[in-house]
């Protein structure tokens, strides 16, 4: 009876390993920490999915940018990835390591130590500028500036549009220009169509379904606060 109950654990034992599949790069992951050197350069939401083709795309966010392909070596467990639309990677390829759902890539590039650390997602996530996207009433202005004037918060407005074009209004007034997003901090900057409008670089602050703007390059204190709205006020 006692060799037959060893027989039989051995046996679970090993059909327990032979079930357990192997950690594999194919799907989506998540860049959580960049670091080269010293320094680190972590992107805001950048993410690289895998297929079981050998083909890979990545992106920022709900921004695909990147299209291509990749081959893992599975005996040196150095992972390359090409990437059609871009630049020639002239490095070596990454040495990897996956342990279940975290995978970690390390090379030498400029005569520095990159790591890049990922985690195994979903869905994708969400760049500040995703979170931006929309239209904004403002609710709180402190301090003053080109943009919104504080006497008229009942119907001032900010909308941000997919096409990086924002408009402000403020009552009969009517601001155009473009914005962009900082790649790695919740900063956007603002450049208005109008050369007598002043560019501007804000901080971000998110809470639900509303943001806080703080105006960086100024001397005083300068916050506009909005709620996210569906209509453009009247």
């Amino acid at each position: 009876m006692k060799t037959y109950f060893l027989l039989l654990l051995g046996f679970v034992l090993l059909t327990s390993c032979e079930s357990k599949p192997k950690p594999s790069v194919q799907g989506l992951w998540q860049v959580t920490t960049v670091t080269a050197g010293e320094n680190e350069m972590t992107p805001n939401a950048r993410w690289v999915r895998f297929h079981s083709n050998f083909t890979q795309e990545s992106g920022n966010g709900w921004f695909q940018h990147s299209i291509g392909t990749w081959n893992l070596n599975e005996t040196t467990k150095e992972l390359s990835i090409v990437n059609s639309n871009g630049l020639k990677d002239s490095n070596d390829p990454f040495k990897i390591t996956i342990h279940e759902n975290i995978m970690t890539w390390s090379r030498e590039e400029e005569g520095q130590a990159l790591t890049v650390h990922l985690k195994r997602i979903e869905t994708l996530p969400t760049t500040y500028g995703d979170q931006l996207l929309g239209l904004w009433k403002l609710e709180n202005a402190v301090g003053k500036g080109d943009y919104f004037d504080s006497s008229k918060i009942a119907n001032a407005s900010f909308y941000l549009g997919w096409d990086k074009r924002f408009l402000i209004q403020t009552g009969k007034t009517r601001i155009r220009g473009i914005y962009n997003v900082h790649g790695h901090k919740p900063e956007v900057q603002l450049i208005p169509y109008n050369e007598e409008k002043s560019h501007s670089f804000w901080n971000i602050q998110f809470e639900e379904n509303s943001i806080t703007l703080k105006l960086l390059n100024s001397d005083s204190l300068v916050m506009r606060t909005f709620k996210r709205i569906h209509e453009f006020p009247k």
